[in-house]
């Protein structure tokens, strides 16, 4: 008796799920991730062999660049919104909504609040370009301004800690005036941004 051929058929793989997969991969990401800030000042931070990262949420930006300027930031839409809130109340300031909107979209800024309301008036463009000539935020003793930002977001956001990002050539009398300044408000626990530099290893 004859023996009965099975008629043998190549595998085949349907793509279809997979591409589906990758998609929805693509599509998640993009719509979770964040953007990192515009860094609105040039620092060059100082070397160190510091293992210890920043949080990548809840955190305050004092940068410090080589002229001494001091510029305040807060990651969060949210947050940042409230915290203009806190301040216009304290200073007396009202901000329209697309004024509003802009400082909830900012990164960092270096203008006192008395500037804050034109500053935040100009286009996107012109307000990156202002930064370059920005005064920086008062520190001194008659006008603290940066306490009264740093009080208001702790309480806005109590989970918030606090970097500074001081430029290698400030002068040193101005990151005093800046520790003095947390310290003041009651901040005694804060971290310095420096570049990571490789550890020595024993000879």
């Amino acid at each position: 008796m004859p023996k009965v051929k099975v008629k043998r058929t190549r595998p085949t793989l349907d793509m279809t799920p997979m591409v589906d997969l990758g998609f929805l991969l693509v599509t998640f990401f993009m719509l979770s991730a964040t953007a990192a800030p515009e860094k609105v000042v040039v620092v060059d931070t100082p070397s160190s062999v510091s293992e210890i990262k920043i949080p990548d949420t809840n955190v305050i930006t004092i940068s410090i660049d080589k002229q001494d300027r001091v510029f305040f930031g807060v990651d969060g839409q949210n947050t940042r919104a409230a915290l203009l809130d806190k301040v216009a109340g304290k200073y007396g300031i009202s901000f329209s909504p697309e004024e509003a909107k802009a400082f909830s979209l900012i990164g960092e800024f270096g203008v006192p609040v008395s500037q804050l309301k034109s500053f935040l008036s100009m286009p996107m463009e012109a307000r990156k370009a202002y930064n370059s000539q920005a005064p920086g935020i008062p520190i001194d003793s008659l006008k603290n301004e940066l306490g009264d930002w740093v009080l208001q977001t702790r309480l806005t956001n109590p989970k918030v800690v606090i970097a500074i990002k001081g430029d290698v050539d400030v002068n040193y009398e101005t990151i005093q005036t800046v520790i003095n300044t947390l310290q003041d408000k009651k901040v005694n626990r804060f971290n310095l941004i420096t570049d990571m530099e490789q550890r020595p290893t024993n000879l």
